[in-house]
């Protein structure tokens, strides 16, 4: 009997998957009180899918300027960061490293599946943040019903910082760990970029297929350090630049 429930188990969650696979494009504006030019180069952005793993190439879905490129695997996100004009930067400032490369890093994470899971419990602690997902209200942003959810983000203050985004929960990963654990795919969001600037993302189209395996290798020469040298570096670079403020 447990192996027949065994077996349902597995064939429900299956199933539950998504199977997506194709290319989500968006266009890049500014929409906040003050406005600004975004770059040509910026001005769009795409996601390519296939099941649970992401690739972009994309500034605007990256957690840092020096990103490159970020592959996403169900809750582990793989980037390649280029940090070669930072290191070269403290270098002819005199700065010395333990590291002797050329700056051109794979940084490698993994999220914690039941610290994903608890995103829907509010919670309102200074730097926490959670998630309410809207009963009922959906609107079309590119052929798909994207449903609403909102991001309830709490200052030092313990101020609320709410961002609306819109969803598809038929593409892409459960918890989307390349923005913050959010369910599948944002079709649609603001983000604010300070000074009353903001910037908005909307898919414009939802290419079906058009992916294959090849397009989610990342590219070469980049190189894994053993995670004490690269703790060793990061933290070598942050005293670095501590020192050149002072």
């Amino acid at each position: 009997m447990l192996f027949v429930a065994t077996l349902a188990l597995t064939a429900s969650t299956l199933v539950a998957q998504n199977t997506f696979k194709g290319i989500v494009k968006y266009k890049v504006e500014s929409t906040g009180e003050v406005a600004f030019q975004v770059p040509a180069e910026a001005a769009t952005a795409e996601i390519k899918v296939s099941g649970d793993m992401l690739y972009t190439k994309s500034a605007i879905f990256m957690d840092s300027p020096m990103s490159e490129d970020v592959l996403v695997q169900g809750l582990k996100t793989t980037q390649c960061m280029n940090l070669s004009q930072l290191i070269g930067y403290l270098r002819s400032n005199g700065s010395e490293f333990t590291y002797q490369g050329d700056g051109k890093l794979i940084i490698e994470a993994t999220q914690n599946r039941s610290s994903l899971d608890s995103l829907t419990i509010v919670d309102t602690e200074p730097g926490h943040y959670y998630y309410e997902y809207v009963q009922g209200e959906t609107k079309d942003i590119a052929g798909m019903a994207a449903k609403k959810v909102i991001m309830h983000a709490y200052d030092a203050e313990g101020v609320d910082h709410p961002t609306e985004m819109w969803y598809s929960d038929e593409m892409g990963p459960e918890f989307n760990v390349l923005f913050n654990g959010v369910k599948g795919i944002p079709l649609q969001c603001t983000v604010k970029v300070g000074e009353g600037r903001a910037i908005t993302y909307t898919a414009t189209e939802i290419v079906k297929g058009k992916v294959k395996d090849a397009d989610f290798l990342l590219p070469d020469g980049y190189e894994k350090l053993p995670e004490e040298e690269l703790g060793t570096l990061m933290q070598e670079i942050q005293e670095e630049l501590e020192l050149l403020q002072e």
